[in-house]
C-alpha cells in the first residue's frame, strides 16, 4: 500500500502540474489578451502614450510579460549603489524625443537598452505627443520601457515555488528597528490582557506578528506559520490571494471591546491575531500610532458569517449526507422489487432528474418552496437557518437519483451473478447471501465515490449558488473567467486538480478497507 500510495502521489502531482500548464497555455497563449482590458474603466479613459504603457503594466500584473519602465531601471541602480539620488533625479528626465536627451539622460537610456536588450527584452521609446504650438497632448508624455514575454516553463516555476511560503523572521527589513528577531511562546496571549489561559507564538521580524494562536472559532487553534498562495487576483476580489478569497470570513461586522498593544481600548471589529507588517505604517497614520506600538498595523476584521468555501462546504456536505441516506436505500429497494411499484416510481423520478435541465427544476423547486414560506434567496445578514433548505435540497435532487440509479444496477448485476446461484446451492440463506456477498459487492463502487463527493462540496455549484444567491466558492470560476482574472483562473484549477487526485486516492484506499481481496501492492512472480 505504501509504495501505491507514494506512485500515486507523484503521479497525481504530475497530473496537477499538466493540467495547469495546459490552462495557463490556453489563458496566456490562445486567448486574446486584449480582452482583460475590456471591463476596465481606467483603460478606457486612458489616451495617447500612456493608454500604451498602461496596457503593457497591467500585461505585467496579469502574468503575459515581464515589464520595467525607465523609471524602475534607475531605482535598481540606486539600490545596487551604482548611482546616488541626485544622479537619479538628473538622468530621469526624457526629452521629447531621443535627440533632445540631456547627455547624461542619453548614457542612461543606452544603458538602459543594453541591460534589458541582454535578457531577451524588446525595447521601446514613445516620443512625446504633441499639439499645435508644440504642447504635450493629454496622455501623450514620452515613455521608455522594455518587455518580454513570459515562458511558459519560467512561468510554471515561478507559480509553484510560491505556492507555500514559510514565515521567514528575517522578512522585515534589516533597517527597521524592531527589537530582537526570533518568535517566542506565550500561555497567556496578551491580546486577553495576559490574563486568559491562552496559548500563542509571537514573532517579531515575520510577516504575520501571531503565527500560532487560539480563539473561540473554529477549528479553535489557527496558524500563520505556512501560507497557500494561489495567486493574487486583480478584479474578482481585487489584491487578495485567491485563497484568502475563499477562506475570509463575510457578512456584518463582529464589534467588541479590544485593547490595542499601546492599552488604548475600543469598541471595535479588528482582528488584532491578523495582525501583518506594513513598513513604516505606524508613522504614517496617526491612528495607527494611538493603537500599536511597532508597524505590524494592518489587521482583518471579524465577521458574522461563514468564508465562501464555508458557506459551499455546509450546503454541499449537508446535501451529500441526504443524498446517500436517501438514495441508497430507495436504489436497494428498487433492486428488490425489480420492477415493481417502487421500482417503477423511482426509475419515473430518475428520468425527470436525467431529463428536465437541472435549471429547470432548480427554479421549480424555488418557486414551491417560496410559495410557502421558505427564503428564496441568501441574506447574509439573517440567522435563519431556513434559508438553507431550498439550495440543499436542489444540490441533493441529481445526486439522490445518480445514486438510486447506480445502486439499483449494481445491486441486479450482483444477484444474477453466478456465485450467488453457487451458494444457494451450497446452503446459504437468503439473508446471508445479501449481507456477506451481494451487498459488500455492489458496495464497492459507491464507497469509491464518497471521498470525492464530500471533498468537491468545498467547491459549491455554480447553478445553485447563482439561483439562491449562496455567497459560496462555486461562482467564483465563472466570475473570474467573465472578468479575465487570469490568477483567479489557475489558481481555482489548481485547487480542484488537487482535490480530483485527493478524491481518487482516498476512494482507492476506502474501497480496499471495504473489500480485503482488493490490494495494491504487486507480487513477484
Amino acid at each position: 500500500m505504501g509504495k501505491y500510495l507514494v506512485k500515486r502521489l507523484l503521479h497525481g502531482a504530475v497530473s496537477i502540474i499538466i493540467v495547469v500548464a495546459i490552462v495557463m497555455v490556453m489563458i496566456y497563449s490562445m486567448l486574446d489578451r486584449n480582452l482583460v482590458f475590456a471591463k476596465d474603466p481606467v483603460y478606457t479613459h486612458q489616451s495617447n502614450n500612456s493608454k500604451t504603457t498602461y496596457m503593457y503594466s497591467k500585461w505585467g500584473e496579469y502574468g503575459y510579460v515581464d515589464y520595467a519602465n525607465y523609471g524602475d531601471f534607475l531605482n535598481m541602480l540606486v539600490r545596487s549603489g551604482e548611482i546616488d539620488a541626485e544622479t537619479r533625479a538628473a538622468a530621469s528626465p526624457l526629452g521629447t524625443t531621443e535627440e533632445e536627451d540631456s547627455a547624461l539622460t542619453a548614457e542612461y537610456t543606452a544603458k538602459f537598452r543594453e541591460y534589458y536588450e541582454s535578457q531577451g527584452y524588446t525595447v521601446r521609446r514613445l516620443n512625446a505627443v504633441t499639439r499645435a504650438g508644440g504642447r504635450v497632448a493629454d496622455g501623450g508624455q514620452q515613455q521608455l520601457f522594455a518587455y518580454r514575454d513570459v515562458p511558459l516553463l519560467t512561468r510554471l516555476l515561478k507559480y509553484f515555488s510560491r505556492l507555500l511560503t514559510v514565515e521567514d523572521v528575517n522578512y522585515v527589513p534589516s533597517d527597521v528597528d524592531l527589537g530582537k528577531r526570533g518568535v517566542s511562546f506565550t500561555l497567556y496571549d496578551p491580546i486577553y490582557g495576559g490574563e486568559k489561559f491562552s496559548p500563542a507564538i509571537i514573532g517579531n521580524g515575520t510577516y504575520h506578528k501571531y503565527l500560532l494562536y487560539c480563539d473561540g472559532s473554529f477549528p479553535f487553534i489557527h496558524q500563520n506559520i505556512a501560507s497557500i498562495n494561489l495567486g493574487t487576483s486583480y478584479t474578482v476580489n481585487s489584491g487578495v490571494d485567491v485563497f484568502t478569497t475563499m477562506t475570509r470570513s463575510q457578512g456584518s461586522y463582529v464589534r467588541s471591546n479590544i485593547t490595542y498593544p499601546s492599552g488604548m481600548e475600543e469598541f471595535s471589529a479588528d482582528d488584532l491575531h491578523t495582525a501583518t507588517y506594513m513598513a513604516g505604517s505606524l508613522e504614517a497614520n496617526a491612528l495607527n500610532a494611538n493603537r500599536f506600538t511597532d508597524d505590524y498595523t494592518y489587521v482583518d476584521t471579524v465577521k458574522s458569517g461563514m468564508s465562501k468555501m464555508g458557506y459551499s462546504f455546509v450546503i454541499g456536505i449537508i446535501a451529500t449526507v441526504m443524498a446517500y441516506v436517501l438514495g441508497l436505500p430507495i436504489g436497494l429497494l428498487m433492486a428488490l422489487r425489480k420492477d415493481k411499484f417502487i421500482d417503477k416510481l423511482g426509475t419515473l423520478y430518475i428520468v425527470f432528474i436525467i431529463a428536465v435541465p437541472s435549471l429547470a427544476y432548480i427554479f421549480l423547486f424555488k418557486a414551491i418552496g417560496g410559495q410557502i414560506g421558505l427564503p428564496t434567496t441568501f441574506d447574509l445578514g439573517s440567522s435563519s437557518k431556513l434559508m438553507y433548505i431550498l439550495p440543499i435540497v436542489s444540490l441533493a435532487l441529481p445526486e439522490i437519483a445518480n445514486l438510486m440509479k447506480w445502486m439499483r444496477r449494481y445491486m441486479i448485476d450482483q444477484m444474477n451473478s453466478d456465485y450467488v446461484k453457487f451458494a444457494r446451492a451450497g446452503g446459504l440463506s437468503e439473508g446471508e447471501i445479501f449481507s456477506k456477498h451481494i451487498m459488500k459487492n455492489a458496495a464497492i463502487p459507491i464507497v469509491h465515490g464518497i471521498p470525492g463527493s464530500i471533498l468537491f462540496a468545498m467547491t459549491g455549484a455554480i447553478i445553485t449558488e447563482r439561483v439562491y444567491v449562496v455567497p459560496g466558492a462555486g461562482n467564483l470560476l465563472t466570475e473570474a473567467i467573465n472578468k479575465y482574472d487570469n490568477s483567479v483562473i489557475v489558481g481555482v484549477t489548481l485547487f480542484y486538480a488537487v482535490l480530483s487526485v485527493l478524491s481518487l486516492i482516498l476512494g482507492d484506499i476506502l474501497m480496499s478497507m471495504v473489500d480485503p481481496r482488493i490490494s495494491f501492492t504487486t507480487k513477484d512472480r
